[in-house]
């Protein structure tokens, strides 16, 4: 039986910007569906259900995307899923929620999940999940590390202890955090099996995580402090009014990085994914018998492989081509090859320079 004080945070205000075109900011990564049916915030409620039921689940998000998750999730209370005033960065979004839950049981232990990842391995998954719950009932901050599975630059990364057991529940103490490192230093964490990658899966007691603000950020404890009980008329006026002055830091280098009480556990194979870019989307798709991904319906000849199309509605045929992403909406038409889909977060910033706000 699921923790009756165990609570889960979502965290879902990203705008998804290497998705153009699909991902918009009214339509980001998180509401959409690229596996199935179920969207990527979907699939994170249903794989959290045998830990936390859905009336336990809090939702940050922002406003443009507020109305859709409320539609696309009618088993969380709407009062539960809360716009942000203003992007303020994790460690005031966070903060934000242990206040809120504080304030509505002292007893409550906080689980914090990004909206928008994949995990194939979901049983196997829970079984860090409740172990990272404990050690944060414990009076810890937890994290629970990814086993990484190649030098990956664009992530940070949890130094474990030498010797640390990968795929244990035991929570070992976390040594230290280490930005994002170049790929020399990304493969040497590799080699050396005691770093794991940095998921953004958090867990503790609210009042132990508003503790630790009050020692590190004590700037934005103090505003946070200063809301009224949720239920309160004047709650969201009041947030309107402090959350924007909150620092703009996340939560690992505004806390986790400072702390002495951070613990982790070391995962194994999860199947983790955060789905990063259409790449991403790509090395995940069913594929045909050379490499190429279809979502909708394409024709692939003279040796046209390793390619990967989401233009539904539409016939797409590619000829003799390789490793294309093509990604076809009503407005715009996105070809990229795959290696450099990373960039299209780039393409994105033009086209804001260019004041082209309909296609954003």
């Amino acid at each position: 039986m699921p923790r009756s004080n165990y609570y889960g945070l979502i965290l879902a205000g990203g705008r998804g910007t290497r998705f153009w075109p699909l991902s918009r900011k009214s339509r980001a990564k998180q509401v959409l569906s690229f596996f199935g049916e179920r969207t990527l915030i979907q699939q994170t409620v249903d794989r959290l259900k045998p830990v936390l039921p859905p009336e336990r689940i809090w939702v940050l998000t922002n406003d443009h995307l507020r109305d859709e998750i409320v539609q696309q999730l009618p088993e969380v209370p709407a009062s539960q899923i809360l716009a942000e005033p203003a992007q303020r960065n994790t460690a005031p979004a966070i903060g934000l929620a242990a206040q809120i839950l504080s304030g509505l049981d002292p007893d409550s232990v906080m689980g914090v999940f990004p909206a928008d990842h994949v995990v194939l391995k979901p049983s196997r998954f829970l079984r860090y999940v409740r172990a990272a719950f404990k050690a944060g009932a414990a009076g810890n901050l937890a994290v629970v590390g990814i086993q990484p599975r190649w030098p990956e630059t664009g992530y940070g990364y949890i130094e474990f202890p030498k010797g640390t057991e990968v795929g244990g529940v035991t929570p070992y103490p976390v040594k230290q955090f280490r930005e994002k490192p170049d790929l020399k230093t990304a493969k040497k964490f590799v080699k050396a099996g005691n770093f794991s990658w940095n998921a953004g899966m958090f867990f503790w007691r609210t009042h132990t995580l508003l503790e630790e603000l009050r020692t590190h950020l004590p700037k934005t404890a103090t505003l946070l402090a200063g809301l009224p009980p949720i239920a309160s008329p004047d709650f969201t006026a009041k947030l309107a009014e402090l959350f924007p002055r909150c620092e703009n830091v996340s939560i690992d280098v505004g806390v986790m990085e400072k702390s002495k009480r951070v613990v982790g556990l070391a995962a194994d194979d999860v199947g983790w994914n955060d789905v990063g870019s259409w790449n991403a989307v790509y090395e995940l798709a069913t594929k045909d018998g050379v490499g190429n991904a279809v979502r909708g319906e394409a024709m692939f000849t003279d040796l046209a492989s390793g390619n990967y199309v989401n233009a539904p509605g539409k016939l797409v045929t590619l000829i003799g081509v390789k490793n294309l992403v093509v990604v076809d909406t009503h407005d715009a038409l996105l070809i990229v090859d795959r290696e450099q889909a990373q960039k299209v977060g780039d393409l994105v910033k033009l086209i804001e320079q260019q004041k082209r706000h309909e296609l954003l």
